[in-house]
């Protein structure tokens, strides 16, 4: 267990050599239990895409989080706090890290770290995945993903769930106390689409369903494009 002063949340860690997904296995948990695995077999990312990953090699975990009455609006933000908390916990071995709406943590543009997360009655199940270790992608992801390896960082996938842990419960805490608003500043300083032209897409190959300069992440969560919020989908940068 990880365990926090000040009130903040306790985690409950339950490790799996093998799982077919840390999320589907979360759906069995309290709020309060992480799950950890070396090997998913059947990992996933936002709209289906598949998170594959080296057996032992990075970080695979996901958090159970009471969302008891809070409303729909609210729990749409918990990805960007996510990723917030995962951004501020690994900057110390990655450099400075950005924040890709809605689920995505950068570094120099590449994907370090991803988030998903899904309702599971009255919990949200927080899935995080951080490469920490691998060094060699798949020929179509390799131009797009880095780790923390290849950025010259050794250490341990213990102390990256360790600190991302840590920097999860202190900003649920504010999260849940003073809204999305009170951490949109953070959030925002991090935003690595502001000012460029994007595309927002609903399933990859798919038509964006709007496109155009990009005006950050709004205080309530949404994607400004073309001067109209989005509240779903996957931006893309368009060349």
């Amino acid at each position: 267990m990880v365990k926090n002063s000040n009130g903040l949340q306790d985690w409950n860690i339950r490790h799996f050599a093998e799982t077919a997904s840390t999320n589907l296995a979360a759906r069995e948990g309290r709020p309060g239990d992480v799950f950890t695995a070396d090997y998913q077999s059947a990992g996933r990312g936002r709209l289906d895409h598949k998170w594959l990953s080296p057996p032992g090699e990075n970080l695979m975990m996901s958090a159970v989080v009471d969302v008891a009455g809070m409303d729909a609006s609210a729990v749409s933000t918990l990805p960007l706090v996510a990723g917030l908390a995962v951004a501020e916990a690994i900057e110390p071995f990655a450099g400075a890290l950005s924040v890709k709406w809605p689920n995505d943590v950068l570094a120099g543009g590449r994907k370090l770290a991803g988030i998903l997360c899904e309702l599971n009655g009255e919990a949200a199940i927080v899935g995080i995945g951080v490469n920490v270790r691998q060094r060699e992608f798949a020929p179509e992801i390799a131009p797009r993903a880095i780790s923390l390896a290849l950025l010259g960082a050794d250490v341990a996938r213990d102390a990256v769930r360790d600190a991302v842990l840590a920097a999860l419960s202190r900003f649920l805490a504010v999260w849940r106390r003073d809204g999305f608003a009170a951490l949109w500043p953070r959030i925002a300083a991090r935003d690595c689409l502001k000012g460029r032209v994007v595309g927002v897409r609903q399933q990859d190959g798919a038509e964006p369903m709007v496109r155009g300069e990009c005006g950050g992440i709004a205080r309530d969560g949404s994607l400004v494009v073309a001067g109209e919020p989005v509240w779903a989908g996957e931006a893309h940068v368009e060349l």
